[in-house]
């Protein structure tokens, strides 16, 4: 298997290393929408989780659950429940420079410093993939070549940042 970085997993046991961001369990448990285009967020979403998920190695921290947590208490209790078995990873200081690091480089607004940390904690962890709905500060092109230089210039590899469609395989 080819990661990021031009790596190969010798052992075809090992699995690519996901960090899941709070969009993906917030598409997969929400009511069906009437909008087409998030409706097929939630498809698609539906469809990574059950023919896919099991491909990787997930991993999700104290900040997804914090997001999942929030907002309608029953609404809330089915994204923890998507979100009970998978393991997280520790907020390490490298977390928060770099995160520090992503806001002021990609001049992110003051709200989105959640989202710069969800980058950072991948790229900290050594995370071969961000999995994510939000398009706006995280699974953006735009940004892309900026995240990768800002991690780089920190001594860590951006992981390949993408949304369930994108990850969906062959």
């Amino acid at each position: 298997m080819l990661l990021p970085g031009g790596g190969r997993v010798k052992n075809s046991l090992l699995k690519a290393r996901l960090y899941l961001e709070t969009t993906v369990p917030s598409y997969l448990t929400a009511r069906p929408s009437r909008d087409l285009i998030r409706a097929s967020h939630q498809q698609i979403t539906r469809e990574w989780w059950e023919c896919r998920r099991a491909d990787f190695e997930v991993f999700i921290s104290q900040l997804v659950l914090d997001e999942a947590a929030a907002g309608d208490p029953a609404a809330a209790r089915e994204r923890l429940a998507a979100l009970k078995d998978l393991p997280q990873l520790d907020i390490k200081d490298d977390v928060a420079t770099l995160a520090g690091a992503l806001v002021a480089s990609l001049a992110l607004p003051a709200k989105a410093s959640t989202d710069a940390a969800h980058i950072a904690l991948a790229a900290v962890h050594g995370m071969h993939f961000l999995l994510t709905w939000n398009c706006t500060h995280i699974a953006n092109a735009e940004m892309a070549v900026a995240i990768a230089r800002v991690c780089q210039e920190y001594g860590f590899t951006a992981p390949v940042i993408c949304t369930p469609e994108e990850l969906m395989g062959g």
